[in-house]
């Protein structure tokens, strides 16, 4: 089954399928898969995350000169999964089956991803990393054995974020709020550890109201929400059906007082908002530890982005999961999954030499991979490691919106959540 997209998704599809000439190129190409919604709620997700990776692996093409990446140019097929489990899952049956790709990037949103690995990629013994599905479930499927190994996140889970968010909104204030959030494995599982966090340090949840994503309205959603005149709203959504619920809740003359969860701090929900609106609004993201990636992520990924800054949602990520699954098969020095899924931890291991971002870092990566030294690639998001399950600690920013622009606040590390966790048992 085919999936027909909009003129503007097809001209970007074809965008992000070219790569620059390169002066000398090998003969050969590993393709892996990328399975992203670059439609529907998560579209801007994973059009930030594509160009990432498009990025990532012309730096790596142009390391690596004429002798390739194990031999060959790396290329991505690029599927929109249209923020629909369905889809994704035809897509990358398409790409496992037909194409015999041993390596699919994505998908975005948890609620895409989860079947894709149980019903895919695990299966069928194929690496799968995802740059922005954040659900806890994915680290229970990874210990009932149900993904067998295969898949691995540059982003960390929401069992974290949702204790930084409680302890953030109560430092703003809002000893109580009311809850809108998206009825799917994400926003289930953020409102589960928001609330177990939130109330055990003293906070009130007065209403709870999911909602379906890509509604035309949500007016009997917001009205729900305000029936208990609440002071400050908890948006868990994505950026689409998240400006429409907050100009929505404006228009009903709701408190203008928000917290919002990773993906909201996006320019275009902010002027589709309306930036006068939310100048009360916080929220909280995976964070980064600053390394020489970020800066030079920071400079080069706008200019070629086609519109993205370089802290827009999944962006970062985006680039780390390009970045070590193309070092991974350098690594492997084949395209077999089974050796990338093993080489993906050994280029991020500590102990080796540090390289990071950009085709200096990946040159000297691929000298030390020939010479059979130990690498240690320090990405953008920071020193990453995956543990036996494929998930990542790391930061939490916080951050709020301020004129318009979305301004870091602070940030709080895996060791403060850790600690407020403590407190709550």
């Amino acid at each position: 089954m085919r999936y027909l997209l909009s003129a503007t998704a097809l001209a970007m599809l074809a965008s992000l399928g070219s790569s620059a000439a390169l002066a000398q190129t090998p003969s050969c190409t590993h393709t892996v898969g990328m399975v992203v919604s670059l439609t529907g709620a998560a579209g801007r997700y994973g059009q930030a995350a594509s160009k990432s990776v498009e990025l990532a692996f012309n730096d790596l093409n142009k390391a690596a000169g004429a002798g390739g990446i194990a031999g060959c140019k790396l290329a991505f097929d690029l599927r929109d999964a249209q923020s629909q489990g369905s889809v994704a899952v035809d897509q990358a049956r398409q790409l496992v089956d037909l194409k015999k790709t041993p390596a699919i990037i994505g998908g975005i949103i948890s609620s895409v991803s989860i079947p894709m690995v149980t019903s895919v990629t695990a299966p069928a013994g194929v690496v799968q990393i995802s740059p922005a599905s954040s659900s806890p479930s994915l680290t229970k499927l990874a210990l009932e054995g149900k993904t067998g190994g295969w898949f691995f996140r540059t982003i960390t889970s929401d069992a974290l974020q949702g204790t930084a968010a409680a302890k953030y909104a109560l430092d703003q204030g809002m000893k109580s709020l009311t809850v809108i959030h998206v009825n799917n494995d994400f926003g289930v599982n953020m409102l589960a550890e928001f609330r177990r966090a939130y109330e055990a340090l003293g906070g009130k949840i007065v209403d709870v109201t999911p909602y379906n994503p890509e509604q035309s309205s949500y007016n009997a959603e917001v009205t729900k929400a305000l029936k208990t005149d609440p002071t400050a709203l908890y948006f868990i959504g994505y950026p689409g059906d998240g400006t429409t619920i907050i100009r929505t809740w404006i228009q009903q003359g709701g408190p203008q007082k928000f917290l919002f969860n990773d993906g909201m701090n996006a320019a275009d929900f902010i002027k589709g908002v309306g930036p006068q609106y939310l100048n009360n609004a916080y929220g909280t993201s995976s964070g980064t530890t600053k390394t020489e990636s970020t800066e030079y992520f920071a400079k080069t990924y706008p200019a070629m982005s086609g519109g993205f800054d370089a802290e827009a949602p999944a962006a970062e990520q985006g680039f780390d999961a390009g970045a070590i699954l193309g070092l991974a098969i350098a690594q492997a020095g084949k395209f077999e999954a089974a050796a990338i899924r093993d080489a993906i931890r050994k280029v991020t291991q500590p102990g080796g030499e540090v390289v990071h971002a950009g085709p200096a870092g990946f040159a000297r990566a691929l000298e030390l991979i020939k010479q059979k030294k130990p690498v240690r690639y320090v990405g953008v998001i920071g020193p990453v490691q995956f543990d036996k399950y494929g998930d990542i600690a790391g930061p939490f920013r916080t951050w709020k919106i301020a004129n318009g622009e979305v301004v870091t606040v602070g940030q709080m590390s895996t060791e403060d959540v850790a600690a407020i966790q403590a407190k709550m048992k």
